[in-house]
């Protein structure tokens, strides 16, 4: 605020009024506003509205051949709890995506850990290590495809050189889940790599000389001062590979179609693409994305609980 000297009256001066903040807020929010419109235009026509198009129909029978659905209430739920499949289908789920994340993060830590000493090469590695992420999965899954071969694949090749055979993966439902995993682990590795990898050089090199200094162990060091700097990474982590592991589908379209044994890999949503384009169920389909949708909702609101405590903390 300024002042201006008032007529007539010397020596005295009376302040002078600036502009009204309100009008710089307005302002702001005028500019915020159209910056974030376009975005939140599209998040509502390309995110909202096909999900709550989905919830819609999951109440409807409807072939996709067809123009017409008949609205059928909660008949698609009470057929998806009571159907013998949907407990295999979402075992399938619980295993593939607990493995997946537990085994892309525990191996994504031993590399980043291992990859941030000064070692040869090591730019090198780190790239090998983080080119698969970007390859296609539907590419992966082939490559992975003549890995896997029962009769001149590599795993074949190496257990007869040591005199053991080979397990039916292509027969056997637990051998099946196990290589679409272990593929799927292999293609992620490098995302959880390179999120490790720079949490690891963004932490605070004076927490680590102040340990070496008193004499501390590997792995107490780790424990007591990596560990805790990674934890922010580790939440990350938890809540992107959990939310993409759920969502796999072209590793194990590639490699199984879903089987063997009808299906014996086939994972929730797996089974929105059969109900959906194979048994021509749109609505059931629906259903199913449904549930998978309130299950990762509940799983990302917990997480996002959990992290929050912790920082309280």
């Amino acid at each position: 605020m300024t002042a201006e000297p008032i007529a007539g009256v010397p020596g005295v001066v009376r302040p002078r009024a600036e502009a009204h903040p309100s009008g710089h807020r307005r302002r702001d929010i005028l500019v915020a506003t159209a910056f974030l419109l376009p975005n939140l235009v599209l998040l509502v026509v390309f995110t909202y509205r096909p999900l709550v198009d989905n919830i819609r129909l999951s109440f409807q029978n409807w072939n996709i051949s067809s123009p017409t659905a008949t609205f059928i209430g909660l008949d698609n739920y009470a057929e998806w709890f009571t159907s013998p499949d949907s407990g295999t289908v979402l075992w399938n789920t619980v295993v593939f995506t607990g493995f997946a994340v537990l085994g892309s993060m525990v191996l994504g830590l031993v590399l980043a850990l291992l990859l941030d000493q000064k070692l040869f090469g090591r730019n090198a590695v780190r790239s090998m290590v983080f080119a698969p992420f970007v390859l296609a999965g539907a590419a992966v899954g082939v490559a992975f495809q003549f890995v896997f071969d029962p009769t001149f694949g590599l795993i074949q090749d190496l257990l007869g050189r040591a005199g053991v055979d080979a397990p039916a993966f292509y027969q056997e439902p637990g051998w099946a889940l196990f290589m679409v995993t272990v593929t799927y682990i292999w293609k992620n590795l490098g995302y959880t790599f390179v999120i490790y990898l720079a949490a690891l050089q963004g932490r605070r090199a004076e927490l680590d000389e102040a340990a070496e200094i008193d004499g501390a162990s590997t792995w107490s060091k780790f424990r007591k001062v990596t560990w805790p700097q990674l934890r922010p990474a580790t939440f990350f982590l938890l809540i992107t590979v959990l939310l993409n592991s759920f969502q796999v589908f072209d590793v194990i379209h590639t490699m199984t179609r879903g089987g063997p044994l009808g299906n014996g890999t086939t994972t929730m949503v797996y089974q929105v693409y059969q109900e959906t384009f194979v048994n021509q169920r749109a609505g059931y389909g629906a259903t199913v994305a449904t549930i998978l949708f309130v299950g990762l909702l509940a799983i990302t609101l917990a997480q996002v609980f959990v992290m929050e405590r912790g920082r309280e903390k």
